[in-house]
């Protein structure tokens, strides 16, 4: 990472920023289950990328209008937010890291295929906010990731070139994504292990949280 040079930190949220993600999965599980789903958890982990109407398509393909999705997905974030609330908490090392790189002057947004109901639940809920200049979440895209409208948005709304941002990312879909957008990536291991990344050659680092050395050291380097 020591000859990269960028002007702004894009990041995930789920699995990201936070390690939230069994709760998600959990939850969705338990819906297609009363709905009459015979996936099992694993298979339901597979399927949870992308828009809530997206999943449930994934699913139950041509089942449910767009206001039963819209219904379900109402209930599922309900869910989901009861029962993370008390757990809510940014993933190790992050709050020094979004300060150090604050301080630096390096710009920052959220690209997520999260509903802003759900961010911002998260930022408000943990104060972080304010580090943000670019907030891009389902509902502001037409295509969802892979496609990499939600971190092009980002950049463009930053007013920083593409080539000049990193993603921060936890998913196989999500650095997918980034390559789609001509952006390097770091690798959080929250949900995947690392050998689940190597095609990519847009990832720079893989770590599991933000006190990784190499990444302190990186950012400490930043002028």
């Amino acid at each position: 990472m020591s000859n990269t040079k960028p002007k702004a930190f894009i990041f995930d949220m789920n699995g990201t920023m936070i390690d939230d993600m069994p709760y998600h999965i959990r939850i969705w599980w338990k819906i297609v289950q009363a709905l009459g789903s015979p996936l099992t958890l694993e298979e339901v982990k597979a399927e949870c990328y992308g828009k809530n109407s997206e999943v449930l398509e994934r699913i139950f393909p041509g089942r449910f209008s767009d206001a039963e999705k819209d219904a379900l997905e109402v209930k599922k974030e309900n869910l989901y937010q009861e029962e993370y609330r008390s757990e809510m908490k940014l993933i190790s090392g992050l709050d020094r890291f979004l300060a150090t790189a604050g301080e630096k002057n390096i710009a920052m947004a959220i690209g997520t295929a999260a509903i802003r109901f759900n961010v911002d639940f998260i930022l408000d809920g943990l104060n972080i906010r304010h580090y943000f200049k670019a907030i891009v979440t389902a509902d502001d895209v037409t295509l969802s990731k892979p496609d990499p409208e939600t971190f092009l948005n980002c950049a463009r709304i930053m007013g920083i070139d593409a080539a000049d941002c990193i993603v921060f990312e936890d998913s196989p879909k999500g650095v997918e994504t980034a390559l789609n957008a001509g952006m390097q990536c770091v690798v959080l291991t929250t949900m995947h292990t690392a050998d689940e990344f190597a095609a990519f050659d847009n990832v720079i680092a893989i770590v599991e949280d933000y006190t990784d050395k190499a990444l302190q050291e990186f950012l400490t380097s930043l002028q």
